[in-house]
């Protein structure tokens, strides 16, 4: 098993996510940006759902108590190994003792530790995404213990593969929302003129953007939003829900984000701009 020194700003364990209970208002929850897990498990040659760390913005310090093989993925947060740095998208063996440490955020927002197997913590509802208060715990903390199989031998087919870079672009891909109709052309001409910038109101739930756009005042019945649905308040602010973003909502649902634009707003910050391109 491993322990956690230090915690980290935010730090969970996710996989996939959580599927089928959306009717009950349980978020599909999961992984952020799928993009660079699934890297990072296809090196470590896991399952494709096995679940990993995600670190937002400072990272973890974490002992090994046994031998595995771990792939970090994401933003690069200057990691070290016993205080030697080490890269991302690389197989890398941690021997008892080991322990791994995070520096400096260089780019991107959040970070993955993938690890040979995966996690081993309990299933909820179908999944080891932790999301509260279907779990009991937000957010790891100091001084959790998680449990992992020791790996002594591992041969992987592949020892490192070419870094991402989906989390550097600046512009998100997006379809036409349930209610794109209700739009104006005013409204329309500024969705895809203007640079937006991420406020800082931004987290799992959702991101909310610092320009706004002309208001509206149309009313709709509470309907059925996922992950990358994009809604528009009577002031004009734009709301993206992301992976703990609730299941149903009341404004307009203009937009509706590609599954790998939700994975490229996932690793914007603060201040970061971006556009939008229709597809």
């Amino acid at each position: 098993m491993l322990k956690l020194l230090k915690s980290g700003f935010f730090v969970t364990i996710q996989d996939l996510g959580r599927f089928g209970y959306r009717d009950i208002g349980v978020p599909i929850s999961g992984v952020m940006d799928e993009v660079s897990v699934r890297n990072a498990n296809k090196l470590l040659e896991n399952e494709r759902n096995a679940s990993v760390m995600e670190i937002t913005m400072t990272g973890p310090t974490i002992q090994f108590d046994s031998s595995t093989y771990i792939c970090l993925s994401g933003a690069y947060l200057s990691p070290t190994l016993n205080n030697k740095p080490i890269e991302n998208y690389q197989v890398i063996k941690v021997e008892k003792g080991d322990i791994l440490s995070y520096g400096r955020l260089e780019n991107g927002f959040r970070s993955y530790l993938a690890i040979k197997g995966g996690f081993k913590t309990p299933k909820v509802l179908g999944s080891h995404s932790q999301y509260s208060p279907v779990t009991k715990e937000k957010c790891l903390k100091d001084g959790d213990e998680i449990e992992y199989d020791e790996t002594s031998s591992f041969d992987s087919l592949l020892s490192e593969i070419k870094m991402e870079n989906h989390f550097e672009q600046d512009f998100l891909e997006v379809y036409k929302g349930p209610e794109y109709s209700l739009l104006s052309d005013r409204q329309l001409a500024q969705l895809f003129s203007k640079t937006f910038t991420v406020s800082k109101a931004n987290n799992r739930m959702a991101y909310q953007l610092s320009e706004l756009i002309a208001g509206h005042k149309h009313s709709m019945f509470t309907s059925g939003t996922i992950p990358g649905t994009i809604q528009l308040t009577p002031a004009g602010r734009l709301i993206i829900l992301m992976k703990d973003g609730q299941t149903t909502g009341g404004y307009p649902r203009i937009l509706q984000l590609s599954k790998a634009s939700i994975c490229t707003l996932a690793q914007k910050k603060f201040g970061d701009s971006l556009t939008f391109k229709l597809l």
